[in-house]
């Protein structure tokens, strides 16, 4: 170390002071994104307090940073998993057998905004939403049209939905049981990371404690009836999509991370008996380098958390798997063509980064929902990343480069600094009733709005190298008719179902959810008996309440 510290500052005082002298650098200083300052040059001293087998280890083992399997993608490549979702549940299935023809290997569903906040598309609240954002399923028929010809023991499902998490999964299991296909037989992800909706997309229902309740629900209820499924993706994505910074989106996730652990211990469960399913949702972003680190010290931390502050004793309980989808707030209307190129940079940051799914947008998303020829060229994004890069042959390429690790490091550090303050006002969840999460997400998204506004953040097409533009070759526009069609459903759905059934189901889920009882079952038995998501969503409101942001 003597040595190389001799020779930089012989070269910062010969070669270098020569060569700025000539040609100064085009900036003062550099940073990522979230402004931690990149040094001119990584060396060797940049790890001196690197200690491979605390920091590093081997993939497939604690703490995890290399990766959290022994052979990454070289047995298998990550799931290829496009977000799909618009108009009716017919559409999105025409849509879903589309993407699995050209190669994809897992299904992901969007749902509408009426869906995601527990309202039936016929509600008032609803109208012109349906089927715009995601598709629509408010009744178990729409579920059924959904995964209709998808043998559903076949293909892992991840489903994009929170407050009313615990009523599609119950839907889910309804149509898997009426292919012939067990609980225990499914594979997927349901999202059900409620807190992250009261800090950043808003589509929330109840009060964070109730919602709490709703989520540990589900924990418990997949572990005794579908094992095999993922009971929450605590997502930092939409985190980072409102603004916030890489290390605000490591340490802002975990954080609630934290507070569902907290919150299924106080339920009675055993942290070695349900860690191991929990699964995250990052966002891949633009700066490759601190992307790539990003993922390694979120993997790091949760590794050291699950161990030093809960005390899980198996490796499993300590991974951190990670889904994985490129920036959207990225993507940019103009020159759309770009977000090819912005898309294939950042689905490489994922992977490098050891994500275990992977969506990739399109390029017209800045503009609207994507046509089938964009969808299919973000789906080709991955599929020549996997199979002409050759980046998935050696696990965690990019290791012992002194700025990822040094990265890395930073990364890490910055995190657990927000988790001592976020834990020093009492967790998550009283971080984000005090507003302290969203303030904090707020001023990063202003600093970096001034920066594109000062050209000090160079948007391409946006900012700098803007060109005369036609409009865009086309573009999907989901009809009105969509709505007036499942209205007419719902209608004929509500007449054909067993009246008495539905009623009794629901007041006996209000009963429940007055008392201790686990709810998913409850929810379980309404879906099947015939009540709408509208319907089974207000019997809890009528207990629950709505949650009114301040």
């Amino acid at each position: 170390m003597r040595d190389i510290r001799r020779g930089l500052r012989g070269w910062e005082k010969g070669p270098l002071k020569k060569s700025l002298a000539r040609l100064p650098e085009r900036r003062k200083s550099f940073a990522t994104s979230s402004g931690i300052e990149l040094k001119r040059l990584y060396t060797p001293l940049d790890q001196a307090g690197l200690d491979y087998a605390r920091d590093l280890g081997l993939p497939g083992e604690p703490p995890f940073t290399r990766g959290v399997q022994p052979t990454m993608y070289r047995s298998r490549f990550w799931t290829m998993r496009q977000y799909a979702g618009f108009a009716t549940a017919e559409e999105t299935n025409r849509r879903y057998r589309y993407l699995l023809k050209h190669g994809q290997t897992g299904l992901s569903v969007a749902f509408d905004l009426p869906t995601q906040i527990g309202y039936d598309s016929d509600h008032p609240l609803a109208l012109g939403e349906v089927g715009k954002v995601g598709v629509a399923v408010p009744t178990l028929a729409d579920a059924k049209a959904l995964f209709s010809g998808i043998p559903l023991d076949q293909v892992s499902t991840s489903m994009t939905i929170n407050a009313t998490a615990a009523v599609l999964l119950a839907m889910y299991v309804a149509v898997a049981e009426g292919q012939g296909v067990a609980p225990e037989a499914l594979q997927g992800t349901i999202q059900n990371d409620v807190l992250k909706e009261y800090v950043a997309r808003g589509t929330y229902i109840y009060p964070p404690r109730e919602s709490m309740r709703l989520v540990t629900d589900l924990f418990s209820f997949c572990r005794r009836r579908l094992p095999r499924f993922n009971p929450i993706s605590i997502s930092g994505y939409h985190i980072r999509e409102a603004g916030a910074t890489a290390v605000q989106e490591v340490a802002f996730t975990l954080a609630n991370g934290i507070a569902y652990v907290d919150a299924a211990l106080a339920a009675g469960l055993d942290v070695d008996g349900f860690a191991s399913r929990l699964s995250f949702f990052f966002n891949a972003h633009n700066h490759l380098i601190e992307e790539v680190a990003k993922f390694r010290a979120a993997r790091r931390l949760w590794a050291r958390i699950m161990a030093e502050r809960f005390k899980a004793k198996r490796p499993e309980s300590r991974m951190l798997r990670f889904h994985a989808q490129t920036a959207g707030s990225m993507l940019t209307a103009q020159q759309p063509d770009n977000n090819v190129v912005r898309v294939a940079y950042q689905a490489l940051a994922a992977v490098l980064g050891g994500a275990q799914s992977l969506h990739t947008n399109s390029r017209d998303e800045a503009l609207a929902l994507p046509t089938e020829e964009s969808v299919r060229l973000a789906l080709r994004t991955q599929q020549i990343l996997a199979y002409e890069t050759g980046v998935a042959d050696s696990i965690d390429p990019l290791a012992g480069s002194y700025a990822v690790e040094a990265l890395t490091d930073e990364i890490e550090a910055k995190a657990k600094d927000y988790l001592r303050r976020i834990d020093a006002m009492g967790g998550a969840v009283k971080a984000i009733e005090a507003g302290y999460m969203q303030s904090e997400i707020a001023e990063s998204a202003y600093r970096h709005q001034k920066e594109v506004e000062s050209r000090e953040r160079v948007v391409v097409g946006v900012n700098q190298f803007q060109v005369p533009e036609p409009g865009p070759r086309q573009v999907l526009r989901i009809k009105r008719s969509v709505e007036t069609l499942q209205r007419r459903r719902l209608k004929a759905f509500r007449a054909a179902r067993p009246q008495r059934r539905a009623r009794t189901a629901l007041d006996g889920l209000k009963r429940g959810a007055q008392g201790q009882s686990n709810l998913v079952p409850l929810i379980l038995a309404a879906v099947k008996a015939g009540a709408t998501l509208g319907e089974v969503s207000d019997a809890l409101r009528d207990v629950f309440g709505e949650h009114k942001e301040r």
